[in-house]
């Protein structure tokens, strides 16, 4: 019973990543299966946001689920944008416009840009 115990706070902190960040709190369903599934996918992207993480805390030691979406979304961003282009440009610039666009939304700063 003291082992499930010293496991409550850890749940708790999953539970308010979940509600927080991948959208369980806005969650409307009162039927039990989408409910079980919206649980469980809220549960896997705080699980997988984390482990995407880990690798990047030696650069970005402040790193954040928001400097995560940040990230992500400034690259679907950026690449929506070059495809209006006539002419797809260099990769280094595509690498640098998505880490200026990213660098927006993001809320810690990182270390050495990646």
């Amino acid at each position: 019973m003291i082992d499930y115990y010293r496991l409550r706070f850890q749940l708790e902190c999953n539970f308010r990543d979940a509600k927080q960040d991948w959208g369980l709190e806005d969650c409307m369903t009162v039927k039990q299966t989408p409910v079980y599934n919206s649980a469980h996918l809220a549960m896997f992207m705080v699980n997988l946001s984390h482990a995407v993480m880990r690798p990047l805390q030696p650069q970005w030691p402040g790193v954040s689920v928001n400097d995560l979406k940040a990230w992500f979304r400034s690259r679907k961003y950026v690449r929506e944008t070059l495809q209006l282009l006539p002419e797809m440009p260099e990769p280094i610039f595509i690498a640098q416009a998505i880490a200026q666009v990213a660098a927006l939304g993001r809320v810690n700063q990182v270390v050495n840009p990646i």
